[in-house]
């Protein structure tokens, strides 16, 4: 199985921390954020990663290089301009083969589990969403989740915490360009096609600078 760390975003809600720096850089305990990912994928031995960048693109290749000294391999998708999430993800399909594939948002930090979420898809599944209990800057949710399938109404809802498995069969007939996910995920729920489990452990959107300094210090304190 091979894997898709987003990383093209410009990390706006990050300034000035990124100003000089790609979020996926900035550090979290004394390590980038994206190595998090990098160090629990090659555990999880999915060793074929796939890294989108745009904004200061030359130095995360910089920092992560091709990917050895942590045990993967990293192929590159350069954007430009950022495509958004579908869009990002239609650009990397011949990077990333015919099978289901995970996707990991570079904004976010969570303790991972990787049996629910890489079990293998349903016949006609085209993903599996990770959903996760709402955080206090996303009270209102996302999606419902009911008997392993995800969809767009009754409560309660909860909130897609930017992990998932997919099948590239999601993206059949979309043209390339910028394109966000949420609307291609909205038309295969209603085609009944999204699966979805709830992760109870850690997760963090490291959205903001005070986010990124309160799970550093959790972590230190040994506390998430």
């Amino acid at each position: 199985m091979k894997a898709m760390i987003l990383a093209a975003g410009l990390g706006t809600r990050m300034r000035p921390l990124t100003d000089h720096l790609p979020k996926p850089l900035l550090p979290v305990a004394g390590k980038p954020l994206i190595v998090w990912h990098i160090e629990a994928l090659a555990a999880a031995g999915v060793v074929d990663l796939v890294i989108n960048a745009a904004h200061r693109a030359a130095q995360l290749q910089s920092a992560l290089g091709d990917g050895s000294a942590w045990g993967v391999r990293i192929a590159w998708s350069l954007e430009e301009p950022p495509l958004e999430t579908a869009g990002g993800l239609i650009a990397a399909l011949p990077l990333l083969g015919e099978q289901p594939f995970l996707v990991i948002n570079g904004d976010v930090w969570w303790r991972p589990r990787w049996q629910e979420l890489c079990a293998p898809l349903a016949a006609g599944d085209v993903a599996r969403l990770t959903l996760v209990d709402n955080p206090a800057q996303h009270p209102a949710g996302d999606f419902h989740l009911q008997d392993g399938r995800v969809s767009e109404q009754g409560p309660p809802r909860l909130t897609f915490a930017g992990i998932s498995l997919i099948d590239p069969a999601l993206f059949s007939g979309l043209a390339a360009g910028v394109r966000p996910l949420a609307p291609v995920l909205r038309t295969a729920m209603q085609q009944g096609r999204v699966a979805g489990w709830h992760h109870h452990g850690a997760w963090v959107d490291v959205g903001t600078p005070q986010r990124l300094h309160d799970l550093t210090a959790a972590l230190h304190a040994g506390t998430c």
